[in-house]
C-alpha cells in the first residue's frame, strides 16, 4: 500500500501520561510522528492532540483504533490533506546587521509575507505561517544571511468538514446516558 501523509487527531480528557501512551502506539507499529501538537479544544475540558504522520490507509485505521481503546481518549480520526486546512508557525532570528543593513532580506520578507516580530540591537526575529514546504523555503533563501536559529511548530488542521464530528459523537454518547 502506498503511504502518504496522515493527519490524525485524538480528543482527549486531560491527565498525565495520555501523551505517553499515545506515542508509544506509533512506535510499537514503527511509525515515525511527523509533528505533534497538543491544545485545549473548543469544547470545554477537553484537548486535542493533532499527530501527522506517513504510512499507508490500512494501518492508520489500525493505530486510530488502538488510541480510541485508551480509556481518556474521547474519539479519534484520520485525515488527509485534502480533508483539512492546516498550517505550521515558523520563527526566524537573523543578526540585527544582516537584517537592517541588507535590502535583499526586506525583499525576501514581503515576497513570503513573513513579520518581523521583533527587532533588537542583536538580531530579528521573522515569523512565517504556512505548509512545512513554504516555511522550510523561507529558511532556505535566508541560510546566506546566517539564521541564527529556526524553528517550526507542529501542524494545527481542522477539517474542513461543516460539522464537528467530536461534537455528533459527544451528543451520540449524552442521548445514550442521560443521567451521567
Amino acid at each position: 500500500m502506498e503511504k502518504i501523509l496522515y493527519t490524525i487527531t485524538v480528543y482527549t480528557e486531560n491527565f498525565v501520561g495520555l501523551l505517553n501512551q499515545i506515542t508509544i502506539i506509533f512506535t510499537r507499529r514503527q511509525i515515525n510522528i511527523e509533528s505533534l501538537t497538543v491544545s485545549k479544544s473548543s469544547i470545554p475540558g477537553i484537548h486535542k492532540f493533532t499527530i501527522t504522520a506517513e504510512t499507508d490507509l490500512e494501518m492508520v485505521k489500525k493505530v486510530v483504533k488502538q488510541i480510541e481503546k485508551r480509556i481518556d481518549v474521547l474519539k479519534a480520526f484520520y485525515h488527509t490533506d485534502d480533508d483539512v486546512i492546516y498550517q505550521e508557525v515558523a520563527l526566524y532570528k537573523i543578526g540585527a546587521e544582516a537584517l537592517l543593513d541588507n535590502p535583499e532580506i526586506e525583499s525576501i520578507v514581503r515576497k513570503y509575507n513573513a513579520r518581523i516580530l521583533e527587532v533588537n540591537r542583536s538580531y530579528g526575529v521573522l515569523e512565517l505561517s504556512g505548509h512545512t514546504e513554504e516555511t522550510q523555503e523561507l529558511f532556505e533563501r535566508l541560510k546566506e544571511f546566517h539564521v541564527l536559529q529556526f524553528v517550526r511548530s507542529g501542524r494545527i488542521a481542522i477539517t474542513k468538514s461543516t460539522v464537528e464530528r467530536l461534537s455528533d459523537f459527544l451528543a451520540e454518547m449524552e442521548a445514550r446516558n442521560p443521567d451521567r
